[in-house]
């Protein structure tokens, strides 16, 4: 069982606010001031300071919560075990929409062949969503496309796509783009922020000391379909992993917008919450499904 007053620092960590931490828990706001007085008072020092107004953590509260949220996700797994002893394997995990849509149906066959009786729940999101999913203990572990803190999660390479750019096969381009910088007049369509997807062209654009906010004709959805049927009609360009337009590739519908840059790709992760005395399970189902994905 967690400690309450580690569910209180959880509850002031997601907050940065004692008053809207104690709403959260129901409790008042002294009783949250108690529980992390008393938490700092075990482990002789301090968790959280004031800068002006804005709360922010220690270092030692930082190393805190790396371990507490551990221990918090640790907690609801461990009860979920228990209440399915008599159950055959049950996974909750996440998945960003690319790798959900495009990479995990031939594994998820694969399972559910093997293993009927399996019970499965996973949650597509982006990379920061799953990100706090992980932190609050709502999913055992993730496959993403985004960025994240290495510190905090433990995690394996799935799969590395490359990155491109496509547009219509009548869209009217510049002649002969060879750089990003080349593609800046055209209407850009792309993810919204916290995306995976987005988070790649940010950095590869970065490298060129370029930004997103110098597409001066943004367009920005939540769907891979909309940008996708967009792109096809001529809307803009976009930047997809291969395995997203292959198909449209193939049958001409879409073209890609070769640029001598260098190529531009990125390595899907499969992660965790680090120090999950769980680790040596999700590796085991990591290879599960790395086995089919080496078909691919």
């Amino acid at each position: 069982m967690l400690d309450f007053r580690v569910k209180t620092f959880l509850a002031v960590c997601r907050t940065m606010n004692f008053t809207k931490a104690a709403s959260l828990l129901h409790i008042t706001q002294p009783a949250v001031s108690q529980h992390i007085h008393g938490l700092e008072e075990e482990y002789h020092t301090k968790f959280f300071l004031y800068e002006g107004k804005q709360l922010s953590l220690t270092e030692a509260g930082a190393l805190f919560l790396q371990t507490a949220a551990a221990m918090q996700h640790d907690a609801r797994h461990l009860r979920e075990s228990i209440s399915h002893l008599k159950e055959k394997r049950h996974l909750y995990f996440g998945a960003t929409l690319t790798v959900a849509e495009y990479n995990m149906p031939s594994p998820l066959l694969r399972l559910l062949r093997e293993e009927p009786e399996i019970r499965l729940q996973m949650i597509v999101a982006n990379t920061s969503q799953l990100l706090r999913l992980l932190d609050d203990g709502k999913i055992d572990f993730a496959i993403v496309e985004g960025f994240f803190q290495k510190q905090f999660y433990e995690s394996l390479p799935y799969r590395r796509e490359r990155y491109i750019a496509v547009c219509s096969p009548g869209y009217p381009l510049p002649p002969s783009p060879h750089r990003l910088e080349d593609l800046l007049r055209e209407r850009l369509l792309i993810r919204e922020p916290g995306s995976g997807t987005r988070e790649v062209l940010e950095k590869a654009l970065e490298e060129q000391n370029l930004s997103i906010e110098d597409f001066p004709r943004l367009t920005e959805l939540g769907s891979l379909g909309a940008i996708k049927a967009l792109v096809m009609a001529g809307a803009g360009i976009s930047f997809f992993y291969e395995p997203v337009v292959q198909k449209e590739i193939t049958s001409g519908s879409l073209l890609e917008i070769p640029l001598e840059e260098g190529e531009i790709s990125h390595e899907f992760s499969f992660i965790w919450r680090k120090g999950s005395v769980f680790g040596s399970y999700y590796r085991e189902v990591f290879q599960l499904f790395a086995k089919e994905i080496e078909k691919l």
